[in-house]
């Protein structure tokens, strides 16, 4: 399958082909399954930590439990938040951790074998109407949780900073962009953006190899209201204005008085 994979994104793509040829065979594979309140979860706590830190609060979570294993949406519901406080958690982190539990055990969050039958954009809404749960995080789980093919994650930083390094541009694309120029990998853009994580690795390295061509970017369209929020920038700047001088007067008071009374 990997090289079925390998082969259509080096057909639609002569860059990709040459970062492919550098980085080897695909590889990327879905964990093994877990129940997505877990995984939700463990997202929540790496919010804006690193890997280690995160780590230590998820045990101090499973120690605070008490039952040697991950806490279930019951527990998390009925512990009080100053608990999960002690454990690490922020006050978002454990309000967030609340609404994951409420949504689990309303159904909001299915179960993984559950998960498996919807669509990709169907998870997506579903599980980003839990607090503290974006988009991205919803495609991470997608990608590496579910084992999804056509998964491009275009708000990630790593792949769109492999996508600069790989396709020699001189700033970053923009989201949109990198989803419009995305579409010739379908219907595998997972495997792409596995790739494009590569090439930033590659690129620190300095092993990256040269675009194999001039990339010329997809247009893309900004919103109104970005537009209009760059309208409104440019109306609320201070003008610059030429002070009126006055004409100069003459003489004294009395005298312009007799002046004007000989008039």
């Amino acid at each position: 399958m990997s090289e079925h994979i390998v082969r259509h994104l080096s057909a639609a793509d002569p860059v990709m082909a040459a970062l492919i040829a550098a980085v080897g065979p695909y590889q990327l594979e879905a964990d093994e399954a877990e129940h997505p309140f877990q995984s939700l979860a463990h997202a929540i706590a790496h919010q804006q930590l690193n890997g280690t830190a995160a780590a230590t609060i998820l045990r101090r979570l499973v120690e605070a439990c008490g039952a040697g294993s991950f806490p279930t949406p019951e527990w998390v519901l009925k512990t009080p938040a100053q608990r999960l406080r002690k454990a690490g958690f922020s006050f978002a982190k454990v309000a967030a951790l609340k609404d994951l539990a409420a949504k689990t055990l309303d159904n909001v969050v299915p179960a993984h074998a559950a998960l498996l039958e919807l669509p990709d954009e169907e998870i997506v809404a579903r599980l980003t109407q839990v607090r503290g749960v974006g988009r991205w995080t919803v495609e991470m789980l997608l990608l590496f949780r579910l084992g999804r093919p056509d998964v491009l994650p275009v708000d990630d930083f790593g792949v769109r900073a492999g996508f600069r390094a790989a396709y020699g541009l001189k700033s970053m694309p923009h989201p949109k962009v990198l989803a419009a120029f995305g579409e010739r990998w379908r219907p595998y853009r997972s495997a792409a953006a596995w790739y494009l994580w590569r090439a930033l690795e590659l690129s620190r390295a300095g092993t990256l190899p040269e675009p194999a061509q001039k990339l010329r970017m997809p247009r893309v369209k900004l919103r109104r209201s970005v537009r209009k929020k760059k309208t409104a920038a440019r109306a609320t700047r201070p003008v610059k204005r030429t002070p009126v001088r006055k004409p100069r007067r003459t003489g004294t008071l009395r005298n312009r008085r007799a002046r004007r009374a000989r008039k």
